[in-house]
This record gives structure tokens, sequence and C-alpha cells, in this order.
């Protein structure tokens, strides 16, 4: 008789006990002429032991060989930004038709771009509170980056648990802004997990390293790109000390250059600096594409298409700041990614 390994019982049982939660395939997204030209899957993943935590996730096979292309899970930054902004913006098949909101559902169009031509992606809400992702029962302690590092790492276990397939699949970690903090971790935890992952490296765009030092930053990036003049930066640097953050109330002088700093930037857009600030609800302004996003997500039929839980979540919103309590108890990145690259896992970090 043969035997049975102890960790492959486990996956079973494990597959078993989620059964319920698999996610089921989309064949048909609101907004799209016909049938998706692509695999999508949706649903729940509970985390916890009681599975009190409901994390919502996309999944798009690979449109060339999902068998043998890379597995990639993205997560979005914010914290407390949903995924479906880089499936819809970012490296998706499909994105929003940028044409003026008229009341009716705003239209889907495919792209040429999609990272899903060639890798299979997980895209995760996370964490709860963002996105469709929800809690079952109110949160008594604060979410944080360790705590989340945690939970991603729980749901990849109980995911592939139920998509066995893609074990032996080379598998990346992705991400942008401020998952640059907990994407570094979240690759060490895999690391030295003994769950069988086949680990190969991690991508992030635009990502944060330093959350006390960001500030500080700033101001030599905006003497690079030409934003503030000679003059002032030198200024800043010799009355300041490169310390933009933490001003003491009674240095006059450099509280007093921080405020020029401010006035040559106050009317440049933070996410795009070569234009300037503007109303994300105006069709002019180059974000009016989030509330198109956000009037699709919020639409009865695409919740249905999408099988989101009836009652899960109320208004559906990008980045939920105001509902998601947070603690940054990661302060900086740098050692994580120090340690990956020694541990010789490949990274790719771009702006």
């Amino acid at each position: 008789m043969r035997t049975v390994s102890l960790k492959l019982l486990l996956l079973l049982l494990l597959g078993l006990r989620h059964h319920a939660e698999s996610g089921s395939t989309v064949k048909f997204l609101p907004g799209l002429e016909g049938p998706l030209p692509f695999e999508l899957e949706t649903g729940y993943i509970g985390i916890g032991e009681e599975e009190e935590l409901q994390s919502f996730y996309y999944f798009i096979k690979s449109e060339k060989n999902p068998e043998e292309d890379p597995l990639l899970i993205w997560i979005s930054g914010g914290p407390g930004c949903s995924s479906i902004s880089a499936l819809l913006f970012e490296n998706g098949p499909v994105t929003i038709k940028l044409e003026v909101y008229n009341g009716s559902l705003p239209s889907l169009v495919s792209t040429t771009y999609s990272w899903t031509k060639m890798a299979n992606i997980i895209f995760l809400d996370q964490p709860v509170g963002a996105g469709f992702s929800y809690s079952r029962t109110p949160l008594v302690d604060k979410i944080s980056d360790t705590g989340e590092v945690k939970r991603i790492y729980e749901f990849l276990q109980k995911w592939l648990s139920k998509h066995q397939q893609f074990f032996s699949n080379p598998f990346y970690v992705g991400g942008d802004s401020y998952s640059g903090m907990v994407v570094p971790a979240l690759v060490q935890e895999i690391a030295k997990g003994n769950y069988q992952i086949n680990l190969q490296g991690y991508i992030l765009g635009n990502p944060i390293t330093d959350t006390e030092s960001e500030q500080n930053y700033q101001i030599p990036y905006a003497h690079g790109m030409a934003l503030i003049s000679d003059e002032l930066y030198e200024s800043m640097k010799r009355i300041c000390k490169e310390n933009y953050v933490n001003v003491d109330s009674l240095n006059t002088k450099c509280y007093k250059l921080i405020k020029d700093y401010q006035k040559c930037i106050h009317k440049l857009n933070k996410y795009h600096i070569l234009l300037p600030d503007c109303d994300i609800t105006s069709p002019d302004c180059f974000l009016y594409r989030y509330s198109l996003m956000t009037f699709w997500a919020n639409d009865k039929s695409v919740r249905g298409a999408l099988q989101v839980n009836k009652g899960s979540i109320g208004e559906w919103v990008q980045c939920n700041y105001k509902n998601i309590s947070y603690n940054y108890d990661i302060k900086s990145s740098v050692a994580y990614h120090m340690k990956n690259s020694i541990d010789g896992y490949r990274s790719l970090i771009y702006k």
C-alpha cells in the first residue's frame, strides 16, 4: 500500500475544509461586449482560526501556457487600496474606457500590454476592508504590516491547496506604492516557511522603503526634478540639516524654508508631477478614470458578475483609508531587501 505523506494529507484536508469557499469562474463582465477572452476566477479565502476574515481575490490564468508560466500574486498599496486598480489600470487584460460618465455603466475595453499574456496573476484585496474583502466580526486589533505578512502567507497556502496544479510554477510576489513595505517581508516569510512554494523573486513599482524618512527624500527629488531652485535646496540642506519632518518649532528659519518649498509644489499633482493638481471628478483630470472605476465597481450587475457576497460591504471605494485602523510597524524595508538578495531571490524595482 502506498504511503501518503503527512503534508499531503494535511493539504487534502485543508482543501476539503475550504471547498465551499472555492472560487467561481466568471464568463462575462458588465461593460465588456461578449464572453471574456481570458479565464477569470473570483472568490474568497477565509483567514484566521474561525475564518472571520474573508479575503477577496481575482485570479486570471496566463493566456500563453498556464501550466508552466509563472504564478504572481499582486498586492496594491495604500494601505487599503483595492487590487482591481492594478487589474484595470496597470497590468491586467481589460481597462475602463475613458469617456464622460452619463449615468450608465462605464465600458471596458481589452488591453494589449497585460502581464497575463505570459503569467498567471492573483490580484488580492488586502488588508481586510480593502476592495471587497471584509470581516464577519468586528476587528479587535489594529491591522499591521507584520500581521498582513502572515495573513497573506496564510492566504497563499489555502489558495494553493485548492489550486494544486500551480504548486510547481515559478512563484513571484508583486506590488506597488505602500506594498513596498509589505512585499519584501512577505518574500522572507515565504522563504523561511515550511510550505512548498516555488519562490523565485519579487517585483515592485514605485515602492515606499522607509515610512519615517519618506518626506526627507522628497526634497532632494524635487531639486533633482528642477521643481525648486538650487538656492532654496542648498539653504534647506544647510539650515534644516536634511531633516524636513521633525522640525523644531524654534527653528523658524527652517520652517520658513519648508513653507517656501510647499509654495513651489502645491499646484503640482503628487501622482504625476508633470501635470497640475486636479479634481478627480472632472473629465479633464487624468485621475478621472478612477471615478469611472468607482461607478463600475459599485454597480449591482458588476457585483453580481464578480460574485461578491451580498451585504458584505457597503459602498466600494478605491482606497479605504477612513475605515482601516493600521499600525505601520515596519519602519524600513531595506533590511528585508538585503536579506532577500543575499538569499538569492531576484528582484525588479522600477519607477
